[in-house]
């Protein structure tokens, strides 16, 4: 007993649990927490490739690598990434050549947009899990497939074209300040054009070389990469150290590096040794090695550059040192301030190569250009977020941090540099005038060594980490699936390298090599990266307006306006750096979006994009609820009756082509089907209809919705779709319904029926309603009509449907050739002529091209044939209502005459009647036997007990006289419309009401028949109550 009682106490918790009986599909409290707790989420990057190589062929199990924290993690990454070949190789230049407060200027507008752009990236990280991916994951997410992978490609591009600029300073490190002799392609004795020619061949050369180490290095052995990053960041760190103890230095010892001026033009410090024309010794005056680069011989009386004689040799103080206070008023001119100059005005400029030339005209915007890739690499942090113990919190502080102290570095470089180096210096490029040194390396302590050996290996270790992120990058986008051209990249190796990414990276990598010149390719980076940064910024500023109920980040120090004040100056640098570029990039990244949209794999990933545009959705609504559009702004909105077959395929596809031709993928469409049934039973019918539904729109390019209602009967189900569809405003308009093909057969009669309540049901709804007559004859969307003409035959107003739809269908390639033709019916008391008149001028402002004619009907006697299809019409409906009658009942329904009104008829009527007589009684009762009329036959007009009146010829009744009307007015029509349009591509012609009263139903259907009967392609049309269409602008 205890035994059994100890089980049962371990059993309560589940007997506790068994209410929820769905604990099978659905994860109880317990499990999930457990599952979120345990999340590991470390990327497929670099690490995991490592030791996937470690590990290969033996089954260890393995091991977690550690966490890293925000220093380690986020803050050094980011230093490292930001701090690069820009500050070393074009910081001083850009110093002297724009000016001290220009110079402050750029650095702040740039360092101010990526501050801003880590304040958003900061609140998007911190906004659930960041997986590897960095920016791509977060923009994709926040904004959509479509851009997400524009920008994805695009960040992508820009991380690519970063390893050619970092590989391009390592190369004019290299070629310029370490080994110049090893140019292959030699510079001694060129001059202008030809000197910089084969400085940029020598750049393509040795780019392409190390480019290739490079791709081999990390193609195999990522680990290699990883391992060198420490000695790579220790590289720019000692680097900006010494630069700062050399400033503090030249406060009390500035450095020895002699500028040598000859009139107010700075001298190349190459070939000679003294900055003088000649010295005195103690045999006399002896010319220099610096007269003799001037002049024809080492003798005084040489012939010697006109420049050169006018003017006086000055030795200035490249390094004055941060206390001469030569920051003052500096860099207003060119030339050397102070010094004079001698020129004359007619002669040409010699001997070019002896001074220091600006290689590249400079402006403010080219300078940003080249400036704003000093300021990138901030999103090295949130690309590692899987590597993070807390990327949450790690992130945004580690971040911040890193672009605070690089933009303390950048600025306090900005005033030192200015304050310290002569403006001539800091204009000299590659540091021509101070003996080929690096300009920067001049201020440094102990050596300037220290910078360039310094500088090398920060732009090789630059340069490998870029060509080890962009491949994983451009696999993360392949893997995504979401540009189906990239697929191929997202495989690679066994352990997950991506080769194939690899390679396009390093092909892409080679075009940047081949510009060959740093200057030219900062600026075609700086727009990948603005672009992306931008994206950032629009991501958080959507999120944060839409108040989606999942943005709940962390970090709290953002806005909107901060995140859209990033955004602007994003754009703005865009276009400031380079208008082309940014057209070119924006160009690119469109292309991308448009493909993704297009051809790219549907992703839901509850992007901003999607509740932005549900919320311009519900504002939309909001604005239509407000009253009916104007007749101006009438198109039809359609909803598309189909039905199905027992395969729940659609029955009268061409019923879409019609739709796609109407509509051509303008305003809305609901394609609308019922199903019996109850819906707990049929709910996967439904479903299968509704993807059969799906596909058929898609094959025939409806672009709307579709809906499948389930009712307990069809007509209950047709009706709910009438009345249901649309929400709001955006409700359809029009009806589109097939014509019932087989509704004569007597199994078929619901369908007639149903037909005629939609055609009542749209009239009180205040619908359009379009019924086409042999839907089959309806061409295709993919056929073409070289000639014809749709006619339309306007017998009563509806408000100028009939005039609208044959404008709209000329719209779609399949009528375009088609002509319009309008016919129009007078009758006796009307003027045909003046009606055509009218009918054009109304036409004419219309702005509607047709030919118009006027048919002309007059009242003539009912033929012989009317009285006969009159009376197969009614006969037939005596049939449907005697099936289910009692034979007494029958007996009673025969003659209830009471007055009799005698008609005679020419005896070929009575030829006609004794032929309907003989066929329907047949048809009725086979017993009973047929009636031989004479040569006058009596026609009775008959009052029923009923209201109306009835007519009997030859004992056979009419039920109703204003059938026989009825019949005659639409033979008559048919007569003339087979007439007139009986080669017409598409006939339009105006619906009739139904009776009012529902015991006549089968009879509208036997005149529609009449009316349509021997044309082709008919479109009856039934307006909805209201003018569509207008002469006024």
């Amino acid at each position: 007993v205890i035994c059994t009682c100890k089980h049962d106490i371990l059993d309560v918790p589940h007997k506790l649990l068994e209410l929820f009986n769905e604990m099978d599909t659905i994860p109880m409290v317990s499990s999930l927490l457990s599952s979120l707790a345990n999340y590991s989420n470390l990327p497929q990057g670099s690490k995991e490739h490592e030791e996937a190589e470690n590990n290969e062929g033996s089954r260890k199990k393995p091991v977690q690598a550690p966490r890293m924290g925000t220093l380690m993690g986020v803050y050094l990454p980011c230093l490292q990434n930001i701090l690069g070949v820009i500050l070393f190789l074009r910081m001083t230049w850009m110093v002297g050549i724009g000016g001290v407060i220009e110079a402050f200027i750029i650095v702040l507008m740039c360092c101010s947009t990526t501050m801003l752009t880590a304040i958003s990236m900061s609140a998007i990280a911190t906004n659930g899990v960041v997986p590897a991916g960095g920016s791509y994951y977060m923009i994709s997410r926040s904004l959509g497939p479509e851009f997400g992978g524009a920008v994805g490609i695009c960040f992508y591009l820009g991380t690519t074209f970063a390893g050619a600029m970092y590989i391009l300073g390592c190369i004019e490190i290299l070629l310029v300040y370490i080994v110049p002799q090893a140019a292959v392609f030699k510079m001694e004795g060129l001059e202008g054009a030809e000197a910089e020619a084969a400085m940029l061949n020598n750049m393509r050369v040795y780019g392409t070389l190390v480019l290739s180490f490079m791709a081999i290095v990390v193609f195999v052995g990522v680990k290699y990469v990883n391992k060198l990053a420490l000695l790579f960041l220790a590289c720019v760190i000692c680097s900006i150290l010494a630069v700062y103890a050399g400033v503090i230095k030249t406060a009390f010892e500035p450095p020895v590096f002699p500028v040598c001026v000859l009139g107010n033009r700075t001298l190349v410090w190459k070939g000679f040794d003294v900055c003088a024309k000649v010295i005195e010794r103690e045999n006399g005056t002896v010319t220099t090695k610096l007269w003799r680069l001037f002049c024809d011989s080492e003798f005084l009386n040489a012939t010697c550059d006109s420049y050169f004689a006018n003017n006086n040799i000055t030795e200035i103080q490249g390094i004055p040192g941060v206390m001469s206070g030569i920051l003052r008023g500096k860099y207003t001119f060119i030339e050397k301030l102070g010094l004079p100059s001698v020129d004359e005005p007619d002669s040409m400029p010699t001997n070019t190569n002896r001074y220091v030339l600006a290689d590249i005209t400079s402006f403010f915007t080219m300078l940003v250009g080249i400036y704003f890739p000093s300021v990138t690499g901030i999103m090295a942090g949130s690309n590692r977020s899987g590597d993070l113990q807390d990327a949450q919190k790690s992130i945004p502080i580690g971040t911040i941090l890193a672009i605070t102290t690089t933009s303390i570095i950048y600025m306090s470089s900005v005033l030192l540099f200015g304050s310290c180096i002569e403006g001539t210096v800091l204009r000299d490029k590659f540091g021509e005038a101070v003996r080929g040194n690096l300009v920067i390396g001049t201020l440094a302590w102990p050596s300037p060594w220290v910078i360039v050996i310094g500088s090398f290996f920060s732009t090789c270790g630059a340069g490998l980490q870029s060509l080890t992120g962009a491949p994983r990058l451009l696999q993360a986008i392949a893997r995504d699936g979401i540009v189906p051209f990239l697929r191929v990249f997202g495989h690679g190796k066994a352990n997950g390298e991506p080769t194939w990414a690899l390679l396009l990276t390093a092909c892409i990598c080679e075009i940047g090599i081949l510009i060959a010149s740093l200057d030219n390719v900062a600026p075609i980076l700086s727009m990948f990266f603005l672009m992306c940064y931008m994206f950032v910024n629009l991501a958080c500023a959507v999120q944060t307006l839409l108040r989606t109920p999942n943005w709940r980040p962390r970090f709290k120090f953002y806005h909107w306006t901060l995140s859209f004040l990033g955004m602007s100056l994003c754009l703005s640098l865009m276009f400031i750096c380079s208008w082309y570029y940014a057209i070119i990039a924006m160009a690119i990244a469109g292309c991308i979006y448009k493909y993704i949209e297009f051809r790219g794999a549907e992703k839901e990933w509850g992007d901003g994009i999607r509740g932005l545009s549900l919320s311009a959705a519900r504002f939309a609504l909001m604005r239509l609820e407000e009253g009916p559009p104007h007749t101006k702004n009438w198109r039809p909105q359609i909803l598309v009756l189909v039905s199905m077959d027992s395969e729940l395929n659609v029955e009268q596809p061409r019923l879409l082509s019609l739709t796609n031709q109407l509509k051509a993928g303008k305003g809305l469409t609901i394609v609308g089907t019922a199903l019996e049934g109850t819906y707990l039973e049929n709910h996967p019918q439904a479903q299968q209809a509704e993807q059969s539904l799906r596909k058929l729109m898609e094959a025939e390019k409806v672009k709307g919705f579709c809906q499948v209602v389930i009712s307990s009967n069809m007509r209950d189900a047709t009706s709910h779709l009438v009345q249901a569809g649309g929400l709001g405003g955006l409700q359809h308009n029009t009806v589109l319904a097939c014509w019932p093909r087989n509704w004569k057969q007597a199994e078929d009669h619901q369908s007639w029926r149903n037909f005629i309540e939609l055609v009542r049901e749209t009239t009180a709804a205040s619908k359009a309603l379009l019924v086409p007559k042999n839907i089959s004859a309806f061409p295709s969307n993919g056929e073409r009509f070289t000639e014809g003409h749709i006619d339309v035959w306007w017998i009563v107003h509806d408000g100028g449907m009939l005039m609208l739809l044959p404008f709209l269908l000329r719209q779609h390639k399949v009528w375009r050739k088609c002509k319009m033709r309008i016919f129009t019916v007078a009758q006796m008391d009307d003027n045909s002529i003046q009606m055509k008149k009218d009918l054009t001028t109304f036409l004419y402002h219309l702005r509607i091209d047709a030919a118009v004619e006027v048919v002309e009907m007059h009242d003539s006697d009912i033929s012989a044939y009317t009285y006969e299809k009159t009376l197969m019409m009614e006969q037939r409906s005596q049939i449907l209502k005697q099936i289910n009658l009692t034979k007494t009942e029958r007996e009673r329904e025969v003659q209830p005459l009471l007055m009799i009104k005698q008609v005679t008829l020419p005896s070929r009527a009575s030829k006609f009647m004794s032929k309907a007589l003989f066929r329907f009684q047949n048809t009725a009762s086979p017993s009973a036997e047929a009636e031989t009329p004479g040569t006058a036959v009596q026609m009775t007009w008959t009052e029923a007990k009923c209201d109306g009146e009835q007519l009997m010829v030859d004992g056979f009744v009419f039920r109703n006289q204003s059938n026989l009307r009825r019949m005659h007015t639409a033979l008559r029509l048919n007569e003339v419309i087979i007439k007139k349009s009986q080669e017409a591509r598409l006939v339009l012609l105006n619906m009739p009401g139904p009776p009012k009263n529902r015991s006549g139903d089968e009879n509208y259907m036997e005149f529609m028949e009449v009316l349509t009967e021997g044309l082709n392609r008919v479109l009856l049309v039934r307006g909805g109550g209201r003018e569509v269409i207008t002469i006024y602008s």
